[in-house]
């Protein structure tokens, strides 16, 4: 490792920014703990939330908070103005790990955190992030966009009708059905999660709300990214990768290839040859 290839990348966009911004040495820390792991030097890769996040966690895990909120709002305006805003992109950095899925044990926890938040609004909220996060699969930008007239119901199906980027219609998995339509109803045309006036493009609007949710130290966090994952990974362990074209379309994942990332946590099609063969057949759907 030269230690210089990211640096040299970044370095062409640093003489653009002004004396004493903190995006000038956020910009090199991220270059030289991008190198370090061997991602690809251009800012596509740079740039991914995915990767500043990894930088924010594991490269700075020694500076103080403020430092690294400093720094993540910083790249996350560069990383923006490339690949729009944080939770709406079409697919994550193919490269990354994707995030574990919740086990039915933690399920059942989030759902009794949700059920035990004292505010009936809060209570709400933090079901709608359990539901749509692990029943439909919604990326953060799109629950905080979602409207109770955007789901609706064909006699025991609940679909949800994904607005944005990645538009797509979405069945909901059958154990959460019935409360996403209860959540819908109650929600009539206004928003499902928060609902009332608030600053929706702000890029930590879910991650904050979660973070303040009264719960056991000891019980699972709410995390809208380990909700995805559990969702498409309850897919992949069901079956679909024989189908996936269908998943592509219900996740809103860009790139068949992508859906590997994922098959490492699912039993039975965890090992190098299982993840093999969905990268194969997500080849042949291309």
């Amino acid at each position: 490792m030269t230690g210089t290839r990211g640096e040299d990348a970044a370095g062409a966009g640093l003489c653009m920014l002004p004396a004493g911004s903190v995006t000038a040495p956020a910009l090199r820390g991220l270059s030289r703990f991008a190198d370090s792991r061997g991602i690809p030097a251009s800012w596509e890769f740079l740039l991914d939330y995915d990767v500043i996040e990894a930088f924010c966690v594991a490269g700075l895990a020694g500076r103080a908070p403020a430092t690294r909120g400093t720094y993540r709002s910083a790249l996350y305006r560069l990383a923006e103005a490339r690949h729009g805003p944080p939770g709406q992109r079409a697919t994550p950095f193919p490269g990354a790990r994707a995030p574990a899925p919740y086990s039915p044990g933690e399920r059942a926890e989030l759902a009794a955190i949700a059920a035990a938040q004292r505010d009936p609004a809060k209570r709400a909220s933090a079901l709608a992030l359990v539901v749509f996060g692990i029943g439909a699969g919604l990326r953060p930008g799109e629950l905080v966009a979602l409207r109770g007239s955007d789901i609706t119901r064909h006699g025991r199906q609940v679909v949800v009708h994904v607005s944005g980027p990645a538009a797509r219609v979405v069945p909901v998995t059958a154990d959460y059905a019935g409360r996403a339509w209860e959540l819908a109803r109650r929600a009539g045309s206004g928003h499902v999660f928060r609902p009332g006036t608030a600053d929706r493009g702000y890029k930590n609007f879910v991650t904050n709300f979660a973070l303040g949710l009264a719960a056991d130290p000891a019980a699972p966090r709410m995390s809208l990214r380990r909700a995805r994952s559990a969702f498409i990974c309850g897919h992949l362990a069901a079956g679909t990768p024989a189908q996936v074209g269908v998943l592509l379309a219900i996740t809103g994942i860009a790139e068949a290839g992508s859906l590997a990332r994922y098959a490492r946590h699912v039993a039975g099609i965890s090992s190098s040859k299982g993840t093999l063969r969905v990268r194969r057949r997500a080849e042949n759907t291309r």
